[in-house]
């Protein structure tokens, strides 16, 4: 056995478990990008159907047309403080939430 081939097989695990680490923050990285994508057509797609309501449909959910844009930032908000506080306490994600 050669120096050269002592030294690739000792740093085969270390290769190996970078690797994996690599692959695995580049996969939540791209899961990330999804959701957010994912995340942002959702409110698009309802800030369109806001939009399209009459005043009178609008107040039947308590809003005024003037709240919509800030109504639907601030909604979004809240739910992205959920969910990092069902995640940071441990608990598995609601989807009832009330």
């Amino acid at each position: 056995m050669t120096v050269l081939e002592a030294f690739s097989t000792a740093t085969r695990p270390i290769a190996w478990r970078r690797t994996t680490v690599f692959l695995a923050r580049t996969r939540r990285l791209i899961n990330r990008l999804i959701a957010a994508e994912i995340a942002r057509r959702e409110r698009h797609a309802a800030l369109v159907v806001l939009r399209r309501f009459n005043d009178r449909e609008l107040r039947d959910f308590g809003l005024y047309r003037s709240q919509i844009d800030f109504g639907l930032d601030e909604a979004a908000q809240e739910r992205s403080r959920m969910q990092v506080g069902f995640r940071a306490a441990g608990q598995p994600e609601r989807t009832d939430i009330e």
